[in-house]
């Protein structure tokens, strides 16, 4: 079965709004194997789309959609910071990727007008967020793999 594709297509998007984060330079985010995203932010919604954050209250947790604006080029293999061996840019969350998309699950702390504050936050202040989605799963945790990371994970606790 073939797909016909056109490498061509391109798509225009534009940011619902940006976050506001206490990290100023990709090095102060946490990386690596134990990396804690615990930290704090707020996502502020332009305010001509505010509209769209009604009954967002009611979710404990969000899908973030967003760009790595500030990375540049790509690459297919890499080693990330939690493992000595490279994997595909598609295994990893790499900010080198060939579309330089970013999706962060958060926790929503509240609300107030068109911005949301959340927990979690791993993007750069004023990073340009695509969408935001509500958190559902229907994957129970015991079905969940984690692939080479709980490779690298039993590797580093020897």
């Amino acid at each position: 079965m073939g797909y016909s594709m056109k490498l061509s297509v391109s798509f225009t998007l534009r940011p619902i709004g940006f976050v506001s984060s206490r990290y100023k330079h990709p090095r102060e985010v946490p990386k690596g194997l134990g990396a804690k995203h615990d930290s704090e932010g707020v996502l502020e919604i332009l305010p001509e789309l505010a509209a769209g954050l009604t009954d967002i209250e009611g979710f404990s947790h969000l899908f973030v959609i967003w760009v790595f604006d500030r990375s540049e080029g790509f690459e297919l293999l890499g080693t990330p910071p939690s493992d000595n061996r490279a994997h595909g840019v598609f295994a990893t969350r790499s900010p080198r990727r060939p579309n330089p998309i970013g999706l962060t699950v958060v926790e929503l702390l509240g609300r107030e007008g068109s911005k949301l504050r959340v927990r979690g936050v791993d993007m750069l202040h004023g990073t340009p967020i695509l969408d935001i989605k509500p958190y559902l799963s229907g994957v129970p945790s015991t079905a969940l793999r984690r692939g080479w990371l709980a490779e690298a994970e039993l590797r580093a606790a020897k």
